[in-house]
Parts: C-alpha cells; sequence; structure tokens
C-alpha cells in the first residue's frame, strides 16, 4: 500500500476540531457546488484530486482552495472528512466518470422515448464505487417509471434510483448566473431551500414585477431571504403607507418610506403641491392622527344579536 492509498484517521462524529487540521473547500463535480471539508494533511495544493468519506463510501473530489478552519467550538460530521489524495487508478477511473454519466444519461432518454413518459431528465450521478446510480428528472405530474426502472437495471447491472426534484432543484444543478451576474446561489452554496413570500418583496420596497424579483427558476429569488429581518428591524416604529399622521397640529398622509434612509414622504390632503420629506427626528415625533381627537373614540360596529332558539 502506497502513501496515498493510506486513510487518515477521522475524528469522531460531533468532536471539536484539534488544532493540526486543515480546512479546504472542494468540488465533486465540474460546475458542482463547493463543499467545505478538514483534514489531517496539511500540504494540499488546488487542483489536487483527494478522497473524501460520505455516507456511501470514499467519493473522488478537485480541491480548490484552502480556507479558514470552523471557530472553537465548531462540531465535525461524517460527511466533511478529507481522507486521502487519490492515487493514479483513482485518478484515471474519475476522469472518465463524466463520460460514463454522459453514456447513462443518453441511454435513460431512449428509454424514457420508448416507454412514452412525460417526464424531462435533468441529470446523472453515478457513484465512484459503482453501487448506485441516480436519475434526476422533473415533470408536471406523477410519473409512473416502474417499467422505466427495470430496463435500467437490465441495462446497467447496478442499483437504480430515480428522484422526481423541483424547479428550484433542477436550477440548482444545472446553474447558471444571477441577475446580479454572479453564480446562482442555489449552485454554489445553498443548501436547503428557505421559504419565500411577496411579503419578503413588499417589506424591502421592491418592485412587485415578476420579472424583477423572480429567478432563472421562474420562482421568487432566495436572496429576498438574505436582508428581510434588517427590513423589519428596521422599519419598527415607521409610519406605514396610506397611515395619517399628525405633526405640529397638521394632519398628513404617508405615501412612501424609505426604510434604509429612515425617511417618510407626506402629503397634506387638499393642499396641492403639500409634498414633504420627513426624517428620523420629526417622523418620531408625530402621532397617529385619530389619537389627537379628543372626545372621538372609534365606535366599534354593532353586530346584530343571534337568535337564541330554545329548545323546547
Amino acid at each position: 500500500m502506497t502513501e496515498n492509498d493510506t486513510d487518515t484517521p477521522e475524528p469522531a462524529a460531533g468532536s471539536t476540531p484539534a488544532a493540526n487540521l486543515s480546512a479546504y473547500q472542494i468540488q465533486f463535480r465540474d460546475r458542482g457546488q463547493i463543499h467545505s471539508v478538514i483534514s489531517q494533511i496539511a500540504d494540499l495544493k488546488p487542483g489536487e484530486t483527494v478522497m473524501i468519506k460520505t455516507s456511501h463510501g470514499l467519493e473522488p473530489a478537485v480541491l480548490k482552495a484552502r480556507v479558514t478552519l470552523p471557530p472553537a467550538g465548531g462540531k465535525t460530521t461524517e460527511n466533511n472528512w478529507l481522507s486521502r489524495r487519490a492515487n493514479r487508478d483513482e485518478i484515471e477511473k474519475y476522469q472518465h466518470l463524466p463520460e460514463r454519466e454522459k453514456q447513462a444519461y443518453d441511454t435513460c432518454l431512449r428509454l424514457i422515448a420508448k416507454h412514452t413518459l412525460e417526464m424531462k431528465l435533468v441529470r446523472v450521478e453515478r457513484f465512484f464505487n459503482g453501487s448506485k446510480i441516480i436519475f434526476y428528472f422533473t415533470a408536471d405530474n406523477r410519473v409512473d417509471f416502474r417499467a422505466l426502472v427495470k430496463d435500467l437495471v437490465q441495462e446497467f447491472r447496478t442499483r437504480v434510483e430515480i428522484r422526481q426534484i423541483g424547479v428550484r432543484h433542477e436550477t440548482k444543478m444545472t446553474g447558471g448566473l444571477g441577475p446580479c451576474g454572479r453564480e446562482l446561489c442555489c449552485s454554489s452554496f445553498i443548501n436547503d431551500f428557505a421559504p419565500v413570500s411577496i411579503k419578503m418583496a413588499k417589506a424591502q420596497n421592491l418592485p412587485l414585477n415578476p420579472g424583477k424579483i423572480s429567478g432563472l427558476c421562474n420562482r421568487l429569488l432566495c436572496c429576498l431571504n438574505y436582508e428581510f429581518e434588517t427590513y423589519k428591524k428596521m422599519r419598527r416604529g415607521m409610519p406605514k403607507v396610506g397611515k395619517m399622521i399628525e405633526l405640529d397640529g397638521i394632519q398628513h398622509k404617508v405615501v412612501q418610506t424609505n426604510i434604509l434612509g429612515q425617511t417618510v414622504s407626506v402629503i397634506t390632503p387638499g393642499v396641492p403641491d403639500s409634498n414633504r420629506t420627513l426624517d428620523r427626528e420629526e417622523w418620531q415625533k408625530s402621532t397617529p392622527a385619530h389619537v389627537q381627537q379628543q372626545g372621538q373614540e372609534k365606535k366599534k360596529p354593532v353586530r346584530n344579536p343571534k337568535k337564541v332558539t330554545k329548545n323546547k
């Protein structure tokens, strides 16, 4: 056994990283997601092929860069351990893996056409040890692919798994550039998709134009999540658009808010060209207009009393 074939011992799951460990970024597939791993090997260089311990065995990956170790108290998991450098045979096999996945992709497309299935094949992943092939597809409805699985198993003589994914995961796999000009967040670092709602766009005063706030997947941009909590904190206490406020005895109607600038645009009803911008100190002195109406409290609407029918 050569030095490259010797696996370095892995710390127990849940243990704190030791001081003699190094952290790296690796990539399993070309244009795939970047992952962070740790190892006891300190002299690895970008471009080297390394072996990573995963839940289904060792998988080869390309080392992209060396990074800073997790902070003190960070926990290791069973799937982020760089075991060793890949040997010559593993590197050669790894170089042919994309070609084998392409062949499996073409074969699956042919069988999908044979069974006339309404499904779109997105990606094929083969385990390095050949124990399983995973086919990812999208479809508008449920698809009965049992006959397809039988043909694929007979074709490749290994375990076959077919997974239906959503449009967000499809975009994550295919990749691309976002409207910001950078690589898509989902294909570069997002692991789990957090819920995104139109409320987040409204809170950030973004135009509610689907073309402006939607990503390549035609769903709301994931990045709407990033600053939503900050906007919520900054807008606390600010008058809402459409509300009436009173300042220096004059009532104004709020027509626009600038959360980042902490300013409020108001108009005075019935007064032409009365548009005015209030800074933070000014609108903090204002009060809701209905509070100043002495002796005139809002009356709650009286509901019709329910008829009570007594049982005879």
